[in-house]
């Protein structure tokens, strides 16, 4: 008895584990043999979290220089980035089972946003 693996799942797996990770599953997902509407899906979903936490970072240090206010925004923004984490690690979670589960509150707009993914 062969098992057949959904070749999905390791594009699915691999965009997860770093970036040097997205960017070999993003060089498979363009071949043909290896393309799925999973490996799509948690591609989109990686790239989201990578702008977003790229995007706070950025934020986090302009902030970091304003006295008090900008402490206590950052002090949010660490929040951020830890439950960003807490998506990262929901995502993958959801690669390794095979499921195509959005992570929470922006996953959807994750999906939206980089539709063009396919």
């Amino acid at each position: 008895m062969e098992i057949q693996q959904d070749k999905g799942k390791t594009v699915a797996i691999l965009s997860y584990i770093t970036l040097i990770g997205l960017i070999i599953a993003l060089v498979l997902h363009n071949d043909e043999k290896n393309k799925s509407e999973l490996g799509a899906f948690h591609i989109r979903q990686v790239i989201g979290l990578v702008l977003t936490g790229l995007a706070l970072t950025i934020a986090q240090f302009i902030f970091v220089f304003i006295p008090f206010l900008g402490w206590l925004i950052n002090v949010a923004i660490s929040i951020s980035l830890v439950v960003l984490f807490v998506f990262w690690i929901l995502g993958f979670i959801s690669a390794i089972n095979q499921e195509k589960k959005e992570v929470p509150f922006v996953g959807a707009f994750y999906q939206n946003l980089l539709k063009g993914i396919n």
